[in-house]
């Protein structure tokens, strides 16, 4: 009889520890997918955080490429013009200078033709 209330209080110490066990081991396995989960949506968030971030660096390279690249044409633009200008400038007082030559050659010939006594 002692034998069999050794052995009872045996099995149900053990029903009563297994369980209480089993339960604290699922606590901290619970606990650990809890912040496996957290980490997992942090490293996520943290993730999309800096695609923005490159998204925008991007896009904002991009818009300063235009801008200098539009100055850069303007200024060629403007050289372009420049040059133009400074050409059809020689070409006026060019033909200044011929027609300024041609009437004093005229003038001189005209006084060389007609004599006066």
């Amino acid at each position: 009889m002692a034998l069999l209330k050794s052995l009872i209080w045996f099995v149900l110490s053990l029903a009563l520890f297994l369980p209480t066990a089993n339960a604290d081991e699922q606590k901290p396995q619970l606990i650990l997918e809890q912040k496996a989960d957290k980490a997992r949506i942090d490293f996520l968030q943290v993730e999309q955080l800096q695609l923005d971030k490159a998204r925008k660096a991007a896009k904002e390279t991009v818009e300063r490429e235009e801008k200098v690249s539009g100055t850069l044409q303007t200024n060629e633009w403007e050289e372009q013009q420049k040059i133009k200008a400074k050409k059809q400038f020689d070409e006026m007082e060019s033909r200044e200078q011929k027609y300024l030559r041609e009437a004093k050659d005229a003038v001189a010939k005209e006084r060389k033709i007609i004599p006066k006594p």
